[in-house]
């Protein structure tokens, strides 16, 4: 069980690590620059984002990382008295809910707002205006949820070296 422990301990610190880094980038400049050309160009570069994503590499680890800090959220629960327990359910629980939680019920239905409408059509300008302010505020929480998630996992690994 303790190599189990281990394994997602460094998958989950790894990988949300990098989920962490994905929608950094987004939220420290890509949304920006989208938001700086013009609506029709904007909207279809985030609907062109969106749909590459589904088939990408990002959605083995968007769903792996969220399965094993699952694992580890239940795995903790089971043997509270673990060093690095409370890390890692803690880690586990933000990053299910704060990062997987909150891609599932607020940037997902905005992504699908969004690849709905016309790039530039008139109905476009008040979805890419909500999209471009509420998305991004989404998403600056999953950045948060994820890179705090990665500490806490490392700050498990630690503790129970």
């Amino acid at each position: 069980m303790d190599q189990l422990v281990r394994i997602l301990l460094w998958f989950s610190a790894i990988g949300c690590g990098m989920m962490a880094g994905l929608y950094f980038a987004f939220s420290a400049f890509i949304m920006t620059a989208l938001s700086r050309i013009l609506q029709a160009g904007g909207i279809a570069a985030m609907q062109s984002i969106n749909a590459v994503i589904l088939k990408s590499w990002f959605m083995p680890l968007f769903y792996g990382t969220t399965l094993a800090a699952l694992a580890l959220v239940v795995l903790a629960a089971l043997d509270w008295s673990k060093l690095g327990a409370p890390a890692m359910a803690i880690g586990g629980a933000v990053y299910v809910l704060g990062m997987f939680g909150c891609t599932l019920a607020l940037n997902v239905p905005l992504n699908l707002a969004l690849d709905a409408v016309a790039p530039a059509s008139a109905e476009a300008a008040p979805v890419w205006a909500r999209y471009l302010k509420d998305w991004t505020l989404w998403n600056h929480v999953r950045t948060l949820a994820s890179a705090a998630s990665a500490a806490l996992f490392i700050a498990a690994i630690v503790a129970r070296a």
